[in-house]
């Protein structure tokens, strides 16, 4: 069914590549709930999704994990970590990635997905074109695709990430040999730092700051891998799936109450604008929002937020959070 190298299971897809992944929680046999969590924008199968002060690589509170019987499914996606490359990658291959992993880890006919920024994409994909599989969903701090002919043009206009975005997909498409050569030059002039993340304080807030100072869960941005052209590669390609043109937008889909999908963003997010996520619930009022009054993109760092996600998907229930880990003195 798979292989393992260097602490990696992995299984072979029908095209041949291999997807690398990581078991946690309780045995899938003894589960009653099977999570899949799709990781974000340079990460991998070992991002942090924490209920805990104390990181540790499952980064989930072990005590509300045995209570609730929660099985944890994380995987890398394509190019990502242990995983093949796909040259052919797109929001559809991404979903069939999904299903593949699924099927021959046999985790049963319905699961639940947890998508986290940039991992929200293949998470859409997935509520459009396997819905009948999914027992709930919960998108934290996601992106928004500027291309969706919903969003209205003014706030697009007002958002400087939408300008970002376009400009980086033409440069992606037609001259990806000049991104790279830009990546390069640009890291020579930023701080010496072991992060790239890290110097960009105009996308994240103080509370984000403080957990980028912390956390592992970026491999993929520091200053050296950013040099490799394998790295570069898969992060353009991934960039591209996400923000290029989709067969459908949110609004297309048909979400009711017994869909069960939720929305985490928080109000301070220098990424993904709050106000964007608000325009996506206007054609999908049925999804269940939940708003982080000072949190910023890394929400899903803060004490007590991924606690309350799975609460909230597997429970129903609805809880406060959402203190950042941060000294008293922030």
């Amino acid at each position: 069914m798979g292989d393992s190298s260097e602490n990696s299971k992995r299984v072979k897809l029908s095209d041949g590549r291999f997807l690398a992944y990581r078991e946690s929680g309780v045995p899938k046999e003894e589960a009653k709930y099977k999570i899949i969590l799709v990781h974000g924008f340079g990460s991998s199968k070992d991002m942090n999704f924490s209920a805990s002060k104390k990181p540790d690589l499952d980064f989930v509170s072990q005590e509300l994990i045995q209570e609730l019987g929660v099985y944890l499914l994380f995987y890398d996606r394509s190019g990502y970590g242990k995983s093949d490359s796909n040259a052919k990658r797109s929001l559809k291959s991404e979903v069939n990635d999904i299903v593949e992993l699924a099927d021959q880890l046999e985790i049963g006919p319905k699961f639940y997905l947890i998508g986290l920024s940039m991992g929200s994409y293949p998470t859409w994909g997935c509520l459009k074109h396997i819905p009948r599989r999914l027992s709930g969903v919960a998108f934290v701090a996601p992106v928004v695709n500027y291309l969706w002919p919903s969003l209205p043009n003014e706030l697009i206009k007002e958002d400087y990430m939408g300008g970002l975005i376009e400009w980086g997909l033409r440069i992606s498409k037609f001259a990806p040999r000049l991104l790279h050569w830009l990546v390069i030059l640009i890291q020579k002039v930023l701080p010496s730092t072991s992060s790239v993340l890290e110097s960009k304080q105009v996308y994240f807030n103080s509370h984000d700051m403080e957990v980028l100072k912390r956390t592992t869960g970026f491999p993929m941005f520091t200053k050296e891998k950013l040099r490799e052209r394998d790295v570069f590669d898969t992060l353009r390609d991934d960039f591209v799936a996400c923000f290029g043109q989709w067969d459908f937008e949110p609004e297309d889909l048909s979400i009711t109450q017994e869909s069960n999908v939720h929305i985490w963003h928080g109000k301070e997010d220098k990424v993904v604008p709050f106000q964007l996520q608000r325009c996506v619930l206007q054609k999908q009022p049925l999804i269940n929002y939940h708003e982080i009054p000072q949190g910023g993109h890394l929400i899903v760092h803060y004490d007590g937020t991924c606690d309350a996600v799975l609460r909230a998907l597997l429970l129903g229930e609805e809880q406060k959070v959402y203190k950042p880990v941060l000294d008293e003195t922030m």
